[in-house]
């Protein structure tokens, strides 16, 4: 949020500077995240004096270029060279001097320099409006009133405003600090701490009155819950032009375009006072009647930037007696704005319902100011105030009168919070005992009434406008904001407890599971459990029934809470791989969350991602695609660091891939992984093959925990390696081979790896050569050649057998 230094001080006449005031706000808890400089013409003007043009001949080397001599009020006058057509000797002219720095109309920065142009020398320049920042004209050079003195700074000649503008980190609860005078309130607070007490000053509606009855527009609420408040008035005889300057220029200052007099005003206003405002062309409203409802599911609506939206059933509108004309507290339609031709204008000023507006905000992912402050909850009490001050302000820049009683539908009144403190309460929050007069202070000056005191504690009635304190530890929060944070000392004595944890921590696990991953390459990642519905269509696995919703969603696209970590995963994938790194292999650690609805449940888990190539290209390696024999390898690692060594292989049943396998215990799913479908990686612009591995966390920790751990020693004596080039139907898989070999010699035979597999020229059709190696070992002594070939023959006349194998 945009505070103006200027604008501030129309409500405090503080004596303090910008750097004061900026320090006091952070220790009241509005951060001023940044403090820029504002200026309606950008380098105001420095450098530029008023010059007499004394001479003007054509230059000899150039046909439309100019010699001129400038007075400026100095001793010597200055050769200036000039291609503008209109100028002439006696003129009074803008000179920018040798070192001025101008603006290009985008904002770059040029210096004036002595310089020569087609042979003459040149000390200057005369300057046209759009290259001061003065207007957009560029046919000729600026002239100035005779009258003006040479040599005077043009600064003095123009209504420049400099301002300097507060960046304020405003959080979500604040909203009684959204506007200046909510600021104002504030500073004040804080200045009275430091006992200075400065009068607040609001501007004054007593100018307000009727001039006649002339268009009445009668106003009908059917929906109080989610319009409490509704306030509104006619003003006819307007005239939609440009906004005064002092009126720009404020705007300016915060970053808004001025648009008309109208909406400037509006706007003004509710960045004066924190109250939205909105006004509807009095011509444009059907019936001559408003009506405050929600309309059917489906109606389609044109808002102000020329989107049809469709409405919810929900959403409060301000309707005519025939069609709807502005989404309450959001956005305006496109057809019932002030325009040039409008004469009449109904002013509408409100207080409406604050979740409603934050839902239909995020239902068309609409963000206005008005729905920022609508959302959080304004001041019911100043709807009235602030249409007066806004009625007011359009008559002072657009003429008019107000040709209608104000309306002011408030049924039933938004009541104070009445609170109790504790002395005692606050002390032991605070962590030190603030005077009670102290506190008496800080709170009257906060506009908290205190009703009664007695030893104990005090008796308050806290503003409507401050929705955000309602607990009496919200009202020591407020007394410890004011008083200081830095006010509080804070204790010399440093207290710690040490307590025993087990080594099956969860954390410990994911830290030895992480750090081997980051030595394998890598890279953890964090995503939001917040994700979009949508998702749940990319699979059969998930269903829509199942998601858990959000009830205030930030947008429809953060929604549901996420139940697989997969497509966050995928979301990272693709954002690297736009942004050319492409290799990529990718851990979390999270939870997915399911409503089953009986109950609700979550899990955790850990992800793994491997996508691209193994290694970086070099000259010394060639490219390799990671594999699903890799991301195995992998997984096995992670199982066998932990101890986890018995599982079973089956197919994955997951419909996330085409490919994948499933280790389990049991009836205990450990880890699916496997390769991702094509079609769910083209949802995410993907054209890469992407494996993923899915670890039911929960269940892995629980193995671990009955894990008992078993050391023995080195073996002492060699293992032995036999191989066979096996001849095979193609059918037939390595699985087959390790399950035959391990049951044919169960206590020597430690290893079986497939190390080559051919297919193709000189070998029959039908048929595939595998290279399987045998490890062997006896623990105990050293094999001989007989034990050797004993097993060796055993196991080829089982593969023969069973399999149909022949060596080759």
């Amino acid at each position: 949020m945009k505070i103006s230094y200027n604008w501030l001080k129309q409500f405090l006449k503080t004596e303090w500077t910008p750097e004061q005031t900026s320090e006091l706000l952070t220790d009241l808890g509005l951060e001023v995240e940044g403090v820029e400089a504002y200026q309606s013409v950008k380098g105001g003007l420095e450098g530029i004096l008023v010059g007499k043009v004394l001479t003007c001949v054509k230059h000899p080397n150039a046909d439309k270029l100019k010699i001129t001599t400038v007075d400026i009020g100095t001793e010597t006058p200055l050769q200036i060279v000039c291609g503008a057509p209109n100028v002439s000797v006696g003129q009074k002219v803008p000179v920018a001097t040798i070192g001025t720095t101008l603006y290009t109309e985008e904002g770059e920065a040029w210096t004036i320099k002595k310089g020569k142009i087609r042979g003459e020398e040149s000390h200057g320049m005369i300057c046209a409006e759009d290259e001061l920042g003065l207007g957009k004209s560029h046919d000729g050079i600026m002239v100035l009133d005779a009258a003006i003195k040479e040599g005077t700074p043009a600064v003095d000649l123009f209504d420049i405003e400099n301002d300097i503008v507060f960046e304020i980190g405003l959080t979500p609860n604040r909203a009684d600090a959204m506007s200046h005078l909510g600021t104002a309130r504030d500073l004040k607070a804080g200045l009275i701490q430091k006992d200075i007490n400065l009068e607040l000053i609001t501007p004054s509606v007593s100018a307000f009155r009727i001039d006649n009855r002339t268009l009445k527009i009668d106003v009908d609420v059917k929906n109080k819950d989610l319009a409490p408040r509704y306030c509104g008035v006619t003003i006819s005889g307007l005239k939609v032009k440009e906004s005064p300057s002092w009126l720009q220029h404020r705007l300016k200052a915060i970053g808004l375009s001025p648009i008309n007099n109208i909406v400037d005003a509006t706007n003004y206003v509710l960045h004066d006072l924190g109250q939205p405002l909105h006004a509807f062309d009095a011509v444009k409203i059907s019936g001559n009647k408003v009506e405050v409802k929600t309309l059917a599911a489906g109606t389609k609506f044109t808002t102000l930037d020329g989107v049809e939206r469709e409405l919810h059933e929900d959403d409060l509108m301000i309707c005519d007696a025939e069609k709807p004309m502005c989404i309450a507290g959001v956005f305006g339609g496109i057809d019932s704005g002030v325009t040039e031709a409008t004469t009449s204008i109904f002013l509408e000023s409100a207080y409406f319902n604050p979740i409603s507006i934050r839902k239909s905000a995020k239902r068309h992912g609409v963000n206005t100011d008005a729905s920022f402050r609508f959302e959080r909850g304004i001041d019911p009490n100043i709807t009235e105030y602030a249409l007066k001050r806004a009625a007011l302000l359009i008559q002072e820049i657009a003429g008019g009168e107000i040709t209608s009683d104000l309306i002011d539908l408030y049924p039933n009144k938004i009541k104070d919070f009445e609170v109790r403190l504790s002395f005692e309460n606050a002390k032991k929050l605070i962590g030190e005992e603030i005077p009670k007069e102290v506190i008496k202070r800080i709170l009257t000056s906060l506009d908290i009434k205190v009703n009664n005191v007695t030893e104990a504690g005090l008796g308050l009635t806290v503003p409507a406008y401050r929705n955000d304190v309602q607990r009496e530890a919200d009202i020591i929060e407020e007394i410890l904001r004011v008083y200081g944070y830095n006010n509080i000392n804070t204790t010399k004595k440093l207290n710690a407890s040490i307590s025993g944890t087990s080594k099956f921590e969860d954390y410990k696990i994911q830290n030895t599971v992480g750090n081997q991953l980051v030595s394998q390459g890598f890279y953890e990642i964090l995503s939001n459990s917040l994700t979009t519905p949508a998702y749940t269509a990319l699979s059969e696995q998930l269903k829509e029934e199942h998601n858990v919703s959000i009830l205030n969603a930030l947008s429809s696209d953060l929604s549901v809470l996420r139940q697989s970590l997969l497509f966050s995963g995928l979301e990272a994938i693709s954002f690297n791989i736009n942004r050319k790194r492409a290799d990529l292999k990718l851990f979390e650690y999270g939870k997915t969350y399911h409503d089953f609805g009986s109950k609700r449940e979550e899990f955790k888990h850990l992800s793994l991602f491997v996508t691209g190539n193994q290694t970086s290209e070099n000259w010394h390696n060639a490219n390799k695609k990671s594999d699903f024999f890799l991301i195995k390898g992998y997984i096995i690692a992670i199982l066998q660091r932990l101890g986890i060594s018995r599982f079973n292989e089956t197919p994955v049943k997951n419909d996330f891939f085409s490919e994948g396998l499933e280790f389990s215990q049991g009836k205990t799913k450990l880890v699916d992984f496997g390769l991702i479908k094509k079609p769910i990686l083209r949802h995410f612009d993907i054209s890469q093959d992407v494996l993923f591995a899915n670890f039911n966390w929960d269940a892995v920790l629980d193995l671990v925990k009955h894990n008992k751990i078993k050391f023995k020693a080195i073996h002492k004596y060699p293992e032995v390696r036999r191989d066979f080039a096996l001849l095979l139907d193609d059918k037939i898989t390595f699985e087959s081979i390790y399950k035959i070999a391990k049951q044919s010699e169960k206590q020597l035979l430690k290893n079986v790896n497939l190390f080559d597999v051919y297919q193709g020229k000189n070998l029959p059709k039908g048929k595939k050569s595998y290279a399987v190696s045998f490890t062997l070992q006896d623990e105990n002594k050293t094999l001989t050649d007989k034990q050797i070939d004993k097993i060796m023959n055993k196991l080829q006349a089982n593969f023969e057998k069973q399999l149909g194998a022949e060596l080759r």
